[in-house]
């Protein structure tokens, strides 16, 4: 199916209303991606251009960038979150949990949700066998935390014409790459449906830092400007909201700061809900059922 085959136009104001419970107005979550770089392979991003150009290999300068993310860079954003009692969901490479078990522990440990991100960090369309790769995530994460993930996140959001398909085919049951609405939204497949969360490419440290270039307040500066107009929108039906971030850009220690004062802030408001995606969904199915 092409894209606007999968669901048709709505106007977000000409829906039925959703409720929160509690009368909050606004679900909030944060999506912090664990990946692991194949140093055999180009790098997914670049924080510095090669010299002689090109895509060397090994690409130790790229590389370690990356890693140092999850050597220190996690490790700092978890105390944040410790510190403001906020559950992200990791949305982690299946590779990646082996590679960084003590990363993964900490999640598991502290309850986080965990979906899906590609089994390992690379554009779905080069995927020699999709279907194969969305099952070994599933095992993988199933392997360690006891249960399947029910969300998937495609490496830097990239999909095939069949993603959504074999997504619901595997018993994935809400996936994020769709990145249109501030409300979910359910996509047609070949085998029933299965519901879009907000995520947020304006809100994503890649897109700030990487690829425009911001200084890192720019991340605080947006994020509070984004969050003032959904939570200003959500005053007749509730709205969701996302915050993605990586630890090897994020959790820069020129960066962190600005992070941890977005959480701060947005810790104050007593009718936000800081949700995972599974319970996202939940509340959107049964806000579904209601409704029928």
């Amino acid at each position: 199916m092409l894209p606007n085959e999968r669901l048709e136009y709505s106007p977000i104001s000409g829906r039925p209303r959703l409720e929160l419970p509690g009368g909050a107005r606004l679900a909030l979550w944060v999506i912090v991606n664990v990946e692991e770089w194949d140093p055999q392979e180009p790098m997914p991003r670049t924080v510095i251009t090669p010299p002689a150009g090109g895509s060397p290999m090994p690409d130790i300068p790229n590389w370690a960038w990356h890693e140092y993310g999850n050597r220190v860079g996690f490790w700092r954003m978890l105390e944040v979150f410790d510190r403001f009692r906020v559950r992200p969901v990791l949305a982690v490479n299946g590779t990646a949990l082996g590679r960084y078990e003590p990363i993964a522990r900490a999640a598991l440990e502290r309850g986080w949700e965990f979906m899906g991100h590609g089994f390992t960090q690379k554009n779905m369309q080069k995927v020699a066998d999709e279907r194969e790769d969305i099952k070994s995530t599933a095992a993988a994460i199933r392997a360690l935390t006891g249960k399947a993930p029910r969300g998937w996140l495609g490496p830097g959001l990239t999909e095939t014409w069949e993603t959504p398909d074999i997504l619901a085919e595997e018993g994935y049951e809400y996936l994020c790459d769709w990145v249109l609405d501030d409300q979910p939204v359910l996509l047609k497949t070949k085998s029933g449906g299965i519901v879009n969360i907000p995520y947020t490419q304006e809100c994503n440290d890649v897109a700030m830092m990487l690829i425009q270039h911001h200084k890192a307040s720019e991340y605080y500066d947006r994020a509070i400007d984004q969050f003032e107009q959904i939570y200003n929108d959500a005053a007749h039906s509730a709205r969701v909201m996302a915050l993605s971030v990586h630890p090897y850009i994020m959790g820069a220690p020129h960066r962190l700061k600005y992070f941890r004062n977005v959480l701060a802030r947005l810790s104050e408001y007593r009718d936000v809900l800081w949700w995972t995606g599974e319970e996202i969904l939940d509340w959107y199915l049964a806000q579904s059922a209601a409704r029928s």
